[in-house]
C-alpha cells in the first residue's frame, strides 16, 4: 500500500541526484542557502522512493532548530512524506523529538508559523503523534489572528474525524467557538465542521441567526446553504422551516451564493413562485455576469428547468426576460438563448418577442462586420422563421424584416431567408402576392450567385398573373444586359480595344509630368497613366449582373433561368388565350436561352459550360417550342407537389422528433412506474439523476473522477483500457490503463521487476507521433526483485487524429558493470472515435462546407455485408457519425443508396462523409460495392477517419471469413 502524500513536487529531470553521505554534510555544515537546497533534493528523493533511513536524525539536529522561514515551510513537506514507522508497524524514537517540535512552532509568536503547522497537523495519520499536541491545539482557537483560529478549527475538524476518542468534547467545543467568533471565515468553517460532526448543534445554531442570514459573508452563506439542502433532502418535513432563508439568500451579493441559493430552492418547492423566483435569478446571473462560461453553465440549468413540463409553463411566463440575454456578444449563448425562447414562446407573447427580434435585426447592420455578426444573423432568420411556421399570424409582419437579409453581403443569413421564404409562400397562400413583390423588388440588390438562383426558382415557381410574370422576365432581361450576349460582348471588347488605341495615340502626344512619390524618389506621370490607376478592377465592374455570373462561368444558373422561363411560359399560355402574345412571350423567352446557350458554346466565359447544364437549357428550350401537355403538367404542377411532399415529411420528421423526446422525458407526468427498479448508486453503472440524489455529492463526484455520472462504467471501462506492453517473459513487466479525458490522455502504468535483482534508476520513456505532447517526463526510480509499482504520465491532446505513443524501459541491475538494460514497448493507438460524437447541421450547411473543406479522401467500400441499409447504420455506429439523409430517404428496395453523414469533434472541427452504394438489384447474394469521400478542414482529420473506416470494413472481413 502507498504512503499517503499530500503534496507533489516537481524537480528538474536533467540533473544527477546526490548520494546519502553528500546531504548530510551539505545539512550538518552547510549556511542557510545550501541547507535549504540539500533538504529540497532529500524530499525529491524521498518522493521517487529512494530509503535515506540516516537523514532523519541529521535533520533532527542540524535543521529542525533554525528559524529561517524557508526551511519551516520545507521542514513541514519533509515531517509529511518521511516514513515514521518501522517496518513493524511501531513509532520511530525520533518522532519524541519532532512532536516537540510541532508543540514549538504551536507556541511560536509568528502567526504563520502556527497556523501553517496547524494545517499539516489535518495531514497526520499517527494518533500517538497528535495525543501530546491537543491541549496545545485547543489554545490556538483563543489566538489574536483570524489565520491561527481558522486552521485551528480545521485541525479539530480532522483530527476529530479520523480520531475522534482524542477530542471527545470537538462539537461542544466548536459550538462555543462559534457563538462568540466574529470573522466570517473562522465561522465559515466551525460551521461546516458541525454539519459533518454534529449536525443538530448546526441546526440550533443557524435558529438563532437565521435573521441575520444577509448580513454573513458569502463563504458562510454558501456553507449554509449546503446544511439547508443536506436537512431537507434527509428530512423533507423541515423544508417549511428554511424556505424563507433560502428565498432570502436569492438576494445575496455573491453570485455564488445566488446559485447554489436558487438550486436549492427548486429542490426544495415545487411551488410556481419557487420555481419563478429561481428562474428569475439564473436570468439575472447570466444577464449581469461577465464570464462566458458562467453564462453557459447557468444557462444549461434553465435549459433544464424547461424539460419539465410544470416548469415549462412558469418558464413561459420569462419568455421576454429570457430574451435579455441577447445582450451578451458570444455566439454560442446566444444560440442557447434563441432555442430557448422559441422553446417558451406562446400566442401571448409572440407579438412581443417579433418585435424584439426585430431590433436584434437591426443592432446587426449597425455594427461593423466580424464572422459572429454573419453567424447571429443566421440564427435570428432562423428564429424568426421558427416562430412564423409557428404562429402564422406574425408572418406577415416578419416577411418585410426578412427580405432586407437579400442583399446582404452574408450569403448564408440570405439563403436562409429564401429557404423560410419557400416554406412561407408554400404553406400561407395569402401572403404569395406579398412575397412577390418584395422579391421583385429585392432582385436589383442582391450581390449573391446563390441568392439569385433561390430568387429566380421561387419566382418562377409562385408567380401566377401576368403581370407577375412579365414582372419577372423584365427583371430577368435588366439583369442580363443586353442580347444576345455573345454579340454585345463582342462589340463591347471591339470598342473597348478601340478606346484604348486612341489613349494610347494621345499619351504619346501629351508631355510627362514629374512627380515626387511617398518614399522621396521622382516618377513620372502622364494622363493616360494616371487615369489607368483609377479605373479599378476592369470592365467586369459595370456589367449587369446576372451576365456577370454567366461570363465567370456559372452556368448553373443559366439552367436555373431556363428552367424558370419555361414555367412561366407554361403558366402564361395558360393565362393568355391571345396566340400572339403567346408566340412573343415565348420568343423572348427561347431568345434569353438561346443566348445564355450561345455564350456558353463560345469560349468567352472563363470556364466551360457543362454538359449537365447543356442538356437542360437544351430541354427548356425544346419544352417551350413544342408546348406538350403532359410537360406542361409536369413543369407547373409536379414541382409543387414535390416541394409540398419534402416540407411536410420535414414536419412529420421534427413532430416525431419532439414526441419521441417527451416520450423519454415522460410525457405524461411519470416519473416513476410501479415496477421499476429501485436505483442504488454504488451497485448500478449508471443512472439517471433522480430525486433521492444529493446534487453536492454528485459535483464532487465529477469533479474528483472527471466523468460525467452518466458515463460511468464501474465494470467493464478501465478492463477494456488496458494495453499490455511488454511480454510476461521480459525483465520488467509493464501494462498501461489508458484513461481519456476531452483534452488530455492519462496512462497509469503498470511496472512488476520479475527478476531477484534490484533494478536501479528504472526510467520509463515516452515518445508520441502526431498531434499528441508529452506533458512531463517520468522520474527515474527504483524496484525491488519482485517489486512493483505504478507511473502515471499525462499526454495532451491538440487535434483530432490518430496518434500513437512508444517508447521503452531502461534500467541498471545493481552490482552489475554491464550497460543499461532496455525494454521495447508495444504501441498504444490512440484512437480518433475517442474525439468525434454525432452532430447534425442543415443541408445547406453541410453543402457550404463541403464546397470550403479542402482535403478530401476516398475510401473504396470492402466488405462481404449485402444489405445497403445493414452496411449504412453498421458504418454510422462504427465512425461516431450522423446519417443526415432523412429516413425515409432511405426506406424502400433499390439498387444503389446515396447518404451524407456528419460528426464534430470536441475541438470543433466538423468531419463530412458522402457514402455512394450500390448492388445488383437482382442478385440477393451480392456484396455492397460503391466509395466513401470525406472531407474535413485538415488533412489529418480526413486521413484518419479514412483509416478509422478501412479498419472497420477489415473487421467485417474477418468475420465472415471466420
Amino acid at each position: 500500500m502507498e504512503l499517503p502524500c499530500y503534496t507533489l513536487l516537481q524537480g528538474p529531470s536533467d540533473t544527477e541526484l546526490p548520494s546519502e553521505m553528500i546531504l548530510r554534510q551539505e545539512l550538518e555544515n552547510g549556511d542557510i542557502t545550501t541547507k535549504i537546497s540539500a533538504l529540497k533534493k532529500t524530499i525529491q528523493l524521498i518522493i521517487s522512493g529512494e530509503k535515506l533511513p540516516g537523514i532523519l536524525m541529521t535533520v533532527i539536529r542540524f535543521v529542525m532548530p533554525l528559524e529561517d522561514h524557508t526551511i519551516k515551510k520545507l521542514l513541514l513537506v519533509f515531517w509529511e512524506i518521511v516514513p515514521k514507522t518501522t517496518p513493524e508497524g511501531k513509532l520511530l524514537q525520533e518522532m519524541i523529538l519532532i512532536c516537540d517540535a510541532y508543540r514549538k512552532d504551536l507556541s511560536h509568536p509568528n502567526e504563520f508559523i502556527r497556523g501553517s503547522t496547524l494545517r499539516f497537523l489535518c495531514k497526520l495519520k499517527e494518533p500517538e503523534l497528535l495525543e501530546p499536541l491537543m491541549p496545545t491545539i485547543r489554545t490556538c482557537l483563543e489566538h489574536r489572528h483570524s489565520y491561527v483560529r481558522r486552521n485551528a478549527v480545521l485541525a479539530i475538524f480532522t483530527i476529530y474525524k479520523n480520531f475522534d476518542f482524542l477530542i471527545p468534547d470537538a462539537p461542544e467545543l466548536i459550538s462555543n467557538f462559534l457563538e462568540g467568533e466574529q470573522d466570517m471565515s473562522c465561522k465559515r468553517n466551525a460551521f461546516m465542521m458541525l454539519i459533518h460532526a454534529d449536525q443538530e448543534r448546526a441546526l440550533s445554531y443557524l435558529a438563532t441567526c437565521i435573521d441575520q442570514v444577509n448580513t454573513f459573508g458569502d463563504i458562510l452563506q454558501l456553507v449554509i446553504v449546503e446544511l439547508i439542502y443536506k436537512v431537507c433532502h434527509a428530512n423533507p418535513s423541515e423544508r417549511s422551516r428554511f424556505i424563507r432563508c433560502i428565498y432570502n439568500l436569492l438576494n445575496s451579493s455573491s453570485a455564488a451564493v445566488r446559485y447554489e441559493a436558487a438550486g436549492t430552492l427548486l429542490t426544495l418547492s415545487s411551488a410556481p413562485t419557487a420555481i419563478k423566483a429561481a428562474a428569475n435569478c439564473y436570468i439575472e446571473l447570466i444577464v449581469k455576469e461577465s464570464d462566458n462560461n458562467v453564462k453557459l453553465i447557468v444557462l444549461d440549468r434553465l435549459l433544464a428547468l424547461k424539460e419539465v413540463p410544470s416548469q415549462e409553463k412558469i418558464l413561459q411566463e420569462l419568455a421576454m426576460d429570457v430574451l435579455r440575454i441577447l445582450a451578451t456578444p458570444d455566439l454560442e449563448v446566444r444560440r442557447k438563448t434563441l432555442s430557448l425562447g422559441v422553446d417558451l414562446v406562446t400566442g401571448r407573447t409572440v407579438g412581443e418577442m417579433v418585435e424584439v427580434l426585430k431590433k436584434e435585426v437591426g443592432k446587426t447592420h449597425n455594427t461593423g462586420e466580424h464572422e459572429d455578426t454573419g453567424k447571429y444573423r443566421q440564427l435570428l432568420v432562423r428564429t424568426l422563421h421558427t416562430i412564423s411556421i409557428k404562429f402564422r399570424e406574425v408572418a406577415a409582419a416578419i416577411i418585410p424584416v426578412l427580405m432586407e437579409f437579400l442583399s446582404d453581403t452574408n450569403e448564408l443569413a440570405a439563403t436562409d431567408v429564401l429557404v423560410f421564404v419557400r416554406e412561407a409562400i408554400q404553406r400561407f397562400p395569402e401572403l404569395r402576392v406579398q412575397i412577390i413583390e418584395r422579391l421583385l423588388s429585392a432582385v436589383p440588390t442582391i450581390r449573391a450567385v446563390t441568392v439569385h438562383r433561390h430568387t429566380l426558382w421561387i419566382l418562377g415557381e409562385y408567380a401566377s398573373t401576368t403581370d407577375e410574370i412579365t414582372g419577372v422576365v423584365s427583371s430577368i432581361r435588366s439583369s442580363l444586359g443586353e442580347l444576345p450576349i455573345v454579340e454585345s460582348e463582342l462589340r463591347k471588347a471591339a470598342g473597348d480595344e478601340g478606346v484604348a488605341d486612341d489613349q494610347k495615340q494621345h499619351h504619346q502626344q501629351l508631355p510627362a509630368q514629374h512627380r515626387v512619390t511617398a518614399d522621396g524618389t521622382y516618377a513620372s506621370q502622364s494622363v493616360f497613366s494616371a487615369g489607368h490607376v483609377g479605373s479599378g478592377t476592369g470592365l467586369g465592374e459595370d456589367r449587369c449582373p446576372l451576365r456577370s455570373y454567366l461570363l465567370q462561368g456559372n452556368f448553373y444558373l443559366g439552367s436555373v433561368i431556363a428552367n424558370t422561363l419555361a414555367k412561366m411560359a407554361f403558366r402564361y399560355f395558360n393565362l393568355e388565350h391571345d396566340k400572339a402574345a403567346q408566340n412573343r412571350f415565348a420568343g423572348e423567352a427561347m431568345l434569353i436561352m438561346t443566348s445564355i446557350v450561345h455564350l456558353g458554346k463560345s469560349g468567352l466565359s472563363q470556364k466551360p459550360m457543362t454538359e449537365d447544364d447543356y442538356d437542360r437549357m437544351m430541354l427548356c428550350l425544346q419544352v417551350v417550342s413544342e408546348r406538350s401537355s403532359l410537360l406542361s403538367v409536369v413543369f407547373t404542377s409536379k414541382c409543387r407537389e414535390a416541394l409540398s411532399h419534402m416540407l411536410s415529411v420535414k414536419a412529420e420528421e421534427v413532430e416525431e422528433a419532439n414526441k419521441n423526446k417527451k416520450s423519454k422525458e415522460g410525457a405524461n407526468g411519470v416519473l416513476e412506474h410501479v415496477d421499476d427498479h429501485i436505483s442504488f448508486s454504488h451497485l448500478t453503472k449508471s443512472s439517471h439523476l433522480s430525486a433521492t440524489d444529493d446534487m453536492f455529492e454528485l459535483a464532487m463526484t465529477k469533479a474528483v473522477s472527471g466523468v460525467k455520472k452518466e458515463t460511468m462504467d464501474l465494470s467493464t471501462s478501465k478492463l477494456s483500457k488496458v494495453y499490455q506492453l511488454t511480454g510476461f517473459s521480459d525483465p520488467v513487466y509493464a501494462e498501461a490503463y489508458v484513461n481519456i479525458n476531452q483534452y488530455d490522455i492519462v496512462l497509469d502504468v503498470l511496472m512488476v521487476n520479475q527478476t531477484a535483482d534490484t533494478l536501479q534508476n528504472c526510467t520509463l520513456e515516452l515518445a508520441t507521433m502526431g498531434d499528441l505532447k508529452l506533458v512531463e517526463k517520468p522520474q527515474p526510480l527504483v524496484l525491488a526483485p519482485h517489486d512493483f509499482c505504478n507511473i502515471k504520465a499525462n499526454v495532451k491532446v491538440t487535434s483530432t487524429e490518430n496518434g500513437f505513443i512508444f517508447g521503452n524501459i531502461v534500467y541498471d541491475i545493481k552490482g552489475s558493470t554491464s550497460d543499461r538494460n532496455v525494454v521495447i514497448l508495444n504501441d498504444i493507438h490512440v484512437d480518433i472515435m475517442d474525439y468525434i460524437v454525432p452532430a447534425t447541421c442543415t443541408d445547406l450547411e453541410f453543402r457550404q462546407m463541403w464546397m470550403e473543406f479542402e482535403w478530401e479522401n476516398k475510401v473504396t467500400v470492402a466488405t462481404h455485408m449485402t444489405e445497403l441499409k445493414g452496411y449504412l447504420d453498421y458504418l454510422c455506429k462504427s465512425t461516431n457519425m450522423k446519417c443526415l439523409t432523412p429516413v425515409r430517404a432511405l426506406e424502400g428496395f433499390g439498387d444503389y443508396m446515396a447518404a451524407n453523414l456528419y460528426a464534430r469533434s470536441i475541438f470543433g472541427e466538423d468531419a463530412l462523409a458522402n457514402l455512394s452504394i450500390e448492388k445488383p438489384l437482382n442478385s440477393t447474394d451480392s456484396v455492397v460495392v460503391g466509395h466513401i469521400r470525406i472531407r474535413a478542414k485538415s488533412q489529418g482529420m480526413a486521413v484518419s477517419l479514412g483509416d478509422k473506416i478501412n479498419k472497420v470494413q477489415k473487421a467485417t472481413l474477418k468475420a465472415v471469413a471466420a
